[in-house]
């Protein structure tokens, strides 16, 4: 077959319309700012044009728009007018568009054009890599995928913003006396929202316990709240449990059923229809679950980009980390754990949404009345890398079933916010419907809101006073 080489082809470009926005951008100051919500400098082809569009740029941000007049002068100056086919060149430019008023649909069809190059540079770095002998073929997908999805990303241009912007946008999230604005996905407990604004785009979050206590359980509630109630969609990425088992607890949970009776199929005609009811409500969700076994980071990451590519995910979750690999020979266990760590924080930033992942404790934690950070299972990377961590505890665990401690706890469950980047930590109680593998809030929301109350009980410690918190 005959090598038709991707570099004897035209590239996708239209000198016209990048003339067009470059001429609105000298008109209009306007249009200028409209035209960088779109551009940056490499979506220009000529290279004449980066240059006057760099220019343009600059003097937009330092709040100096400028004409053609005080264009040719900067370039002047810069000794660079020569290199952009001088002054001539610049009138050219300046006279190709008759109005600034089309400035967004002229930005528009230069960014598609940039896409499309992008496109044919990514193809062709894929077929250079596919055709490259030794490499192994893992890392050729996985880099295949990222160079696709950094094609994709640059569908929106990050551009440096003053501050009176950026507080702009902060101030419209923020509410300030109301007391209850969420940033975040809300979890459906709403102290723990309290306390985090929310389950943060971008952030690692992880949730840890001892084996048995429920944070699979917990995990599942989370998601069953955002893709339910919330109707976002969610991708559970199980390799502790199968999607079959999940579902069951998930049909349990929903319907307030006995997840042993709805096992053994002995459930009274009332129970029958909350089934029934909350499977076909379940039937509608954007929920979307891989039991896929010896999960590895980098299927992992290939999984995530498709679904969010596909279905706009916008909760990960991971049950659970310690049971994944990196895929790669680790000189031992702690440092693969570390590299796993690392590789799902690195995708939550990458897709810029919320990534659960649930831990294990060393078993050593059972000797204390509560877990702290350092029972983290086999890597402190996890304490470092994650943004909020959170110890899920049930006293009654402690204790021999059918002893006066073991009554008194029953049905008790503390989450402790053990670490939080950007907010506070805290102990958050919570009610363990063991028939339904549920949590609850320990009662319902009642007093002021948190803008009025003492903040999180007696537990809650802001952020950044270490002395005090007990962790």
């Amino acid at each position: 077959m005959a090598d038709d080489s991707l570099a004897d082809k035209a590239l996708p470009h239209s000198i016209e319309t990048e003339m067009a926005v470059l001429g609105a951008m000298m008109m209009e100051p306007e249009a200028t700012g409209l035209s960088l919500e779109y551009l940056d400098e490499d979506c220009f082809y000529h290279p004449a044009h980066r240059t006057l569009f760099r220019f343009l740029k600059a003097g937009f941000e330092n709040n100096r728009p400028l004409d053609g007049v005080l264009l040719e002068q900067a370039l002047r100056d810069a000794g660079q007018l020569d290199e952009i086919g001088g002054r001539q060149y610049l009138v050219d430019v300046y006279n190709s568009v008759a109005s600034a008023a089309n400035a967004e649909y002229y930005a528009r069809v230069v960014k598609d054009k940039s896409l499309l190059r992008g496109l044919i540079q990514a193809a062709g770095d894929i077929l250079r890599d596919a055709r490259t002998a030794g490499d192994d073929v893992d890392d050729v997908l996985d880099r295949s995928e990222q160079r696709i999805f950094e094609v994709t990303e640059r569908k929106i241009v990050g551009e440096a913003a003053d501050v009176r912007s950026i507080l702009s946008q902060v101030m419209q999230s923020l509410d300030l006396q109301g007391g209850r604005a969420i940033t975040g996905l809300e979890t459906g407990f709403y102290e723990l929202d309290d306390l985090t604004r929310g389950l943060q785009d971008g952030e690692m979050i992880v949730l840890a316990a001892r084996p048995s206590v429920g944070k699979s359980a917990l995990a599942l509630n989370i998601a069953e709240h955002v893709a339910v109630d919330l109707e976002k969609p969610v991708a559970f990425f199980s390799i502790e449990m199968s999607r079959e088992a999940l579902a069951l607890r998930l049909l349990s949970s929903r319907a307030k059923v006995d997840g042993q009776k709805l096992r053994k199929g002995m459930l009274s005609n009332d129970e029958a229809a909350k089934v029934r009811d909350a499977a076909s409500r379940l039937y509608e969700v954007p929920l979307y679950i891989d039991d896929s076994p010896g999960l590895r980071v980098i299927d992992l990451r290939a999984k995530a980009r498709r679904l969010v590519a596909r279905h706009k995910i916008e909760l990960i979750i991971v049950d659970y980390l310690q049971l994944m690999t990196s895929g790669q020979r680790e000189e031992n266990r702690q440092v693969e754990v570390s590299n796993i760590s690392r590789g799902l924080k690195s995708l939550a930033r990458e897709l810029r949404l919320p990534l659960l992942a649930i831990s294990q404790l060393r078993r050593e934690s059972e000797e204390r009345n509560l877990p702290r950070l350092s029972d983290l299972r086999e890597s402190g990377a996890i304490e470092q890398d994650a943004d909020v961590v959170m110890l899920l505890h049930r006293e009654e665990m402690r204790h021999r079933p059918g002893t006066a401690e073991h009554r008194e706890a029953q049905g008790k469950a503390d989450l402790i916010i053990a670490k939080q980047r950007n907010g506070p930590v805290g102990t958050i109680p919570l009610t363990w419907m063991w028939q339904y593998t549920r949590f609850m809030p320990a009662s319902p929301r009642e007093g002021p809101g948190p803008a009025e109350a003492a903040p999180y009980g007696a537990a809650g410690v802001a952020a950044g006073d270490e002395d005090e918190a007990p962790y």
